[in-house]
């Protein structure tokens, strides 16, 4: 059985968007086939706790080639999504110079699929964050509610 989410997920509007992809460009570097998150619909810096989600389209660049004929997202992009949602918090709530890079994953399951058509919700919570240095978030993702990855990202200042 898979864990409770990180917060009540019922208490999110996940049709809003509180921070649109235009805004994101503004903190985080990422551009074209690597620019994974479309929005935020939840993003509490007192919490520490935040919502992002990605539109998964027919047209994505890993659609023809990553199972042609059975097009499943592959596990490495929902973490990378994962990071950046985390990137972008902690550029937000602790601002600094430089690119957060990857520092580490750990306690990644995957617990279901993602599939063109799906919107996929990234929750997460910040566990530290050293400003300039180094922050460690927990990110799960939903599709329609069923959790289908979790993960423990570490965020090195590059």
């Amino acid at each position: 059985m898979p864990p409770q989410t990180l917060l009540d997920i019922g208490s999110v509007d996940l049709s809003s968007t509180v921070v649109t992809r235009e805004q994101i460009y503004e903190v985080i570097p990422h551009r074209y086939e690597f620019a994974l998150l479309d929005g935020f619909c939840h993003l509490d810096l007192q919490t520490r706790e935040m919502v992002a989600y990605k539109e998964v389209r027919g047209d994505d660049y890993w659609v023809r080639g990553h199972i042609p004929g059975r097009p499943l997202m592959p596990g490495v992009l929902m973490i990378e999504a994962s990071a950046q949602m985390i990137s972008y918090f902690v550029k937000v709530a602790s601002p600094h110079d430089g690119f957060m890079g990857f520092g580490g994953v750990d306690n990644v399951k995957f617990r279901g699929q993602v599939v063109p058509g799906d919107r996929l919700v990234l929750v997460g919570k910040m566990e530290e964050i050293r400003p300039g240095r180094r922050a460690i978030g927990v990110a799960q993702g939903l599709v329609n509610g069923t959790m289908v990855y979790e993960g423990r990202i570490t965020g090195l200042m590059v």
